[in-house]
């Protein structure tokens, strides 16, 4: 059977989902992270909390499944509205 990995990286944490050929969820997980507001209207978060969680909550459906990745034919993954990653000249954050 092939599956398909859903993953949105959302303001409060990142879900990801595991899904059959079928559309049904196999396995799923979410993983919060903080949004730090230093200021009303101001919001900054650590782009290294949207990567690990991606990674964690990754490993996490797959583990919960006992799927073998390979079997994993398709990902999708949606990101925030209006994020801002800013570099600097070296591409570190």
């Amino acid at each position: 059977m092939r599956y398909l990995l859903g993953v949105d990286l959302g303001t409060s944490g990142t879900k990801t989902v595991l899904f059959d050929e079928k559309g049904a969820t196999v396995a799923s997980k979410t993983i919060e992270y903080p949004l730090i507001q230093p200021k009303n209207g101001w919001a900054e978060q650590d782009p290294e909390c949207w990567y690990h969680a991606a990674i964690d909550s990754i490993k996490a459906v797959l583990e919960e499944s006992k799927i073998d990745s390979s079997d994993v034919s398709g990902l999708a993954i949606a990101g925030q509205m209006h994020g801002l990653v800013m570099l600097d000249e070296k591409g570190k954050v």
